[in-house]
């Protein structure tokens, strides 16, 4: 079974909880850590070559999402609890806890996506724009649509357990193929 690409850059390498899942075909280089319990999914790429990247505990980056940052600017900093959907871009920006980032949404530089907001499927969050926590934001360019309704909590409480757990699963299932592979 193949491992997940950790590569370092500049001698610096990813460090990943032992808890959190990366899939064969995710990329992971230099400054990043994540956190207990994460998921980084198929051909996702997290670049921390230029600056820092920090992903929390129990956030899912899902399938051929790229995070990087910026030399001259931030890091990227992403909580606990966030789910962040396919396809998706973010750059040197700040998502806090329990936030949910949509299909193909885009988070530019010096954003902060407060906790507990949600940026809607295929917006695009301009530099420097703030989503306030319990905000909807839409578009391209990202406004915002609406404030959060309690369909959209419960939405956002069991996409969370899902990933989290679909994240041991695919773990098990990884270090039970790895054990085999030297038997």
């Amino acid at each position: 079974m193949q491992k997940p690409p950790l590569l370092p850059y500049r001698g610096v390498w990813p460090q990943v909880h032992p808890r959190s899942f990366i899939a064969q075909t995710a990329t992971i280089i230099g400054d990043v850590k994540i956190g207990a319990d994460s998921g980084i999914w198929y051909g996702c790429v997290v670049r921390g070559d230029v600056n820092e990247i920090r992903i929390g505990s129990k956030t899912n980056i899902q399938d051929l999402t790229m995070i990087h940052c910026a030399e001259l600017g931030q890091g990227t900093y992403l909580g606990d609890g966030i789910t962040v959907g396919h396809s998706a871009v973010l750059h040197a920006c700040t998502i806090e806890d329990n936030a949910m980032i949509g299909i193909q949404a885009c988070v530019m530089d010096d954003c902060l996506i407060e906790q507990g907001a949600m940026v809607a499927a295929g917006a695009l969050v301009t530099p420097g724009k703030v989503v306030k926590a319990g905000e909807v934001w839409a578009g391209r360019p990202a406004k915002k649509l609406r404030d959060i309704n309690d369909k959209d909590l419960e939405f956002l409480r069991i996409n969370r357990a899902r990933y989290t757990r679909l994240a041991h699963e695919y773990l098990a299932e990884q270090t039970q193929s790895n054990a085999d592979e030297y038997d």
